[in-house]
């Protein structure tokens, strides 16, 4: 097929023209910023392919191969070829690796409309080699200089003529062609070499500890003999006072070629620490995902009526989650997990009320009631979903205001995008592998090279982000391995079977894990150049990988218990989790005293109290022990409930501001008699009643540390029976998730926008009829008739079915082009099909600004 037939592109608009639909789409998929709102024709997405902000957008997205790619293309010429960009990125040698993998970071320039053209004209857009070129305010990653005619752009003729002279050239006529020489000569290997072999060892020297970068160097105005030597051949080149610069055509002859240092073509391998048995694995993330449920459910427990109070800037105080953290017994960064991780659930919000406080919501009640092993796939999704970031709990914004768990400013938008990332590369590995983390973390940042000494220059954020934020993403993965294993999506470090199902992975069938093999409880491991990711899931995708998930941690959890085990020391053994109404009750009646595979808890006084003043009695309390103990009831055990039901209610505690009254005198007597009684400011009022001058509940408080087992009653002198009351906020949604700039489109979108702007380039590009009246439009521009010829054209294109092109203005006031044909024209209404929408449309022909015929090709 011949050159004429397809010339080359002159421009991106034009490269893009030539594109199929499969290509368009999988550049809106690549870069989603391009598709909102969906551009009218091929000249307008180019224009936004070719905008900064989408460009720098684009770069971030490179693995770094592809970025290195980038980079040599803006020290290359404009345009280069790909025999050249080969010989920046492959070296004189031609590194065979880098040689096979320059062809897919190429395709994948080009797929982002980075680059563009052919092989023997690759151009990088304009943007991106404005970002990338070196420049003295932002030197080039690849650390190389400004060109021989960069450099010499402002110096006078006569001083390149001696540089000439001086490097062995012949004098030339003028400035342009000494420039050519002396840049023909720098790029000549066996000249060059030669040069340099001439020059004194330490000239030599100084160009080696130049050459890969930074290209500039300081110098006094008596450069001393050995950088003499080098400036009077231009082998340095003066930029500015006292400032001289290695030109770039001189580095890559000292690097032999090559654009980078270091260039690196295959991505990192994820090694392996240690491979445990997939089984061990699994029933280990289960223990831990058991471990999940009871510290969530725990969490709200001690929540129940009512959580610590919302700060005024929002979140948790810093004595409240140290309480949180005491009362779970875990450290406080991980209780900021927790408490993240319920709200980010929707169990958790404020309840919104005058005094507000964090509390359950209606939500929390709906997810006690399902299955253990779905309740763990809720909590999850919300944690694979979220961009609160419990991590960064503690430390301090851009404003140096602290970071509060509950509270603004925890959204790190990459998070759900790092996790999957992570997780992913674990599902890579051979089951039951546990990864070296350290192997994760260089994976990682040669998908997303970090921001710093590779980082592309941009206004705002992108150059003044702290540097402890350039690693955000190592952290991020630190932190999603340590809350996977959290959590239980991981066990002993490797992902388990309902962990590789939750980002829609396949998990092994029961029974064909591998085998461990040889010393070590090792596995082979295989690698390979790169592993097929999997990609984030769609939310019905999501539902059915969580649901799967589901299944196969359901048979690992353990079945609750509906005993335990009394003992004669006033404990109780629970050998495994308890069923909820067991649980509940021996909540009330005992306190944990110990957590693990087998939770103690101990009776007391207080806590026996505490079961009869939720309106249990002795007998009550006898026959719960009884009926739900696989031992007989200990003695003394027994003797407690009577001894702590004989003595409770004997006195009475009423609101008068509040009384005391008992029918043995004599225990009111040692009542006054107490000294610690002193702040309860008690006097008789009767022989068998006190009164105080605090309050009823300060009253109970106090008549209980002083060793009585009071009993509050109501005005007509019934005992006030005392259960928690649960305390839940109105309904409240799960914290949206802030999105890492705009969402994927979907197939359906991505088909419709390539339609729409298929169409609209057809509209603005369609040969239009000449006319003898017609002014030529400029490109772009909207055509302008009269109403009456408009009127005209268009029933003459009813009668002879042909297609026109107008300009239309819809009700906002944007102006658009389209190509219609039409049907009908009546009651100052078109209606026509448009080509562009590719369906039957109605216009109102005021709306117009224009008409013109199509030409007959």
């Amino acid at each position: 097929m011949s050159t004429e037939d397809h010339p080359a592109p002159r421009s991106l608009a034009e490269a893009l023209r030539g594109r199929d639909d499969a290509s368009l789409a999988a550049l809106l998929r690549s870069r989603p910023d391009l598709v909102t709102p969906v551009p009218g024709d091929l000249t307008q997405l180019a224009t936004r392919a070719g905008t900064r902000a989408s460009v720098v957008r684009a770069l971030e997205r490179l693995d770094r191969f592809a970025l290195q790619t980038a980079e040599a293309l803006a020290v290359a010429a404009d345009p280069s070829s790909y025999d050249e960009l080969l010989g920046l990125m492959a070296g004189d040698a031609r590194d065979p690796e880098v040689s096979a993998a320059l062809p897919g970071a190429l395709a994948a320039l080009r797929e982002q409309a980075l680059v563009w053209g052919a092989d023997d004209r690759l151009r990088l857009v304009r943007t991106a080699r404005e970002l990338l070129a070196p420049s003295p305010q932002h030197p080039s990653p690849t650390g190389l200089g400004p060109s021989v005619r960069e450099a010499t752009a402002g110096m006078s003729p006569g001083r390149i003529q001696e540089i000439v002279a001086t490097a062995g050239l012949p004098s030339t006529h003028d400035s342009v062609s000494a420039v050519d020489a002396l840049t023909a000569l720098f790029t000549h290997r066996r000249k060059m070499k030669a040069l340099l072999a001439k020059g004194p060892a330490e000239s030599v020297e100084v160009l080696e500890r130049l050459v890969w970068g930074p290209p500039y160097g300081q110098v006094t105005h008596d450069p001393a003999p050995r950088l003499r030597w080098l400036l009077d051949r231009g082998l340095l080149l003066p930029t500015a006072p006292g400032t001289v610069v290695l030109p770039r055509e001189v580095a890559l002859h000292l690097r032999a070629g090559r654009a980078h240092r270091a260039p690196e073509p295959l991505p990192p391998a994820v090694e392996p620490s240690v491979t445990h048995r997939p089984q061990v694995v699994d029933s280990t993330a289960a223990g831990q995902a058991y471990t999940a449920l009871a510290t969530v459910e725990e969490l709200l427990k001690d929540w129940d009526e009512g959580g610590p109070a919302v700060l005024r800037a929002g979140g948790l105080s810093v004595r409240d989650l140290k309480r949180t953290a005491v009362a779970l017994d875990v450290p406080e960064p991980t209780a900021a997990f927790w408490v993240e991780l319920a709200y980010a659930a929707g169990l958790i919000a404020s309840d919104g009320e005058a005094d507000e406080r964090y509390a359950a919501t209606p939500a929390y009640d709906e997810w006690l009631e399902r299955p253990p092993a779905e309740r763990w796939a809720l909590l999850a999704q919300a944690w694979l979903a979220a961009t609160r970031t419990s991590g960064v709990v503690g430390g301090r914004d851009a404003k140096e205001r602290a970071l509060s768990a509950l509270g603004p400013g925890l959204d790190r938008s990459a998070a759900p995008e790092v996790r999957h990332r992570v997780l992913a590369l674990l599902a890579a590995l051979p089951e039951g592998a546990a990864p070296d983390p350290q192997t994760v973390l260089a994976r990682l940042r040669w998908e997303r090279p970090l921001r710093g000494p590779q980082s592309v220059p941009g206004p705002g954020p992108a150059q003044g982000t702290p540097r402890g934020e350039d690693d955000l993403r190592s952290r991020l993965a630190r932190w999603t391995l340590a809350e996977a294993e959290l959590l239980g999506v991981t066990g002993r470090g490797a992902l388990s079977a309902q962990g590789r199902s939750l980002i829609g992975g396949s998990p092994a069938a029961p029974g064909r894990h591998p085998e461990p093999e040889g010393p070590g409880d090792k596995l082979p491991v295989h690698h390979h150049r790169t592993a097929a990711p999997l990609a984030p899931l769609s939310p019905p995708e999501q539902a059915m990988a969580a649901a799967a998930a589901a299944r196969l941690l359901a048979p690992l959890l353990p079945e609750p218990l509906d005993h335990v085990l009394l003992q004669a020391d006033l404990t109780a053994v629970a050998p495994g989790p308890l069923r909820r109404p067991l649980a509940e009750v021996l909540g009330v009646l005992a306190d944990v005293e110990s957590k693990g595979g087998a939770t103690v808890y101990r009776f007391t006084p207080g806590s026996v109290r505490r079961a009869l003043d939720a309106g249990r009695s002795a007998s009550d309390l006898h026959a719960f022990l009884a009926q739900h103990s696989r031992t007989p009831v200990p003695q003394p055990l027994a003797y407690l409930i009577d001894d702590v039901a004989r003595r409770h209610g004997q006195l009475r505690v009423g609101a008068a501001s509040a009384y005391v009254r008992c029918d043995d005198d004599t225990v009111l007597n040692e009542i006054l008699a107490d000294k610690r009684a002193g702040t309860l400011r008690l006097r008789r009022l009767a022989p068998t009643v006190l009164a105080a001058q605090a309050d009823p509940a300060t009253l109970l408080e106090g008549l209980r540390a002083m060793g009585y087992a009071p009993a509050a009653e109501s005005a007509e002198g019934d005992v006030l029976i005392t259960r928690a009351h649960a305390h839940r906020t109105p309904p409240r949604t799960p914290p949206e998730p802030v999105p890492d700039g705009p969402p994927v489109p979907d197939a359906t979108l991505l088909s419709a926008a390539v339609r729409a702007i298929r169409a609209g380039d057809l509209a603005s590009t369609a040969p239009r009829r000449p006319t003898d009246t017609a002014t030529p439009l400029a490109p772009g521009e909207l055509p302008r008739t009269s109403s009456a010829e408009t009127l005209a054209t268009m029933q003459a294109a009813v009668l002879t079915g042909e297609a026109l092109w107008i300009g239309y203005v819809n009700a906002e006031g944007s102006a658009s082009q389209r190509v219609i044909a039409p049907v009908r024209v009546e009651g100052g209404f078109v209606t026509a099909y448009d080509h562009t929408a590719d369906e039957v449309r109605t216009y109102p022909l005021h709306r117009i600004t224009g008409v013109a015929e199509l030409a007959d090709d």
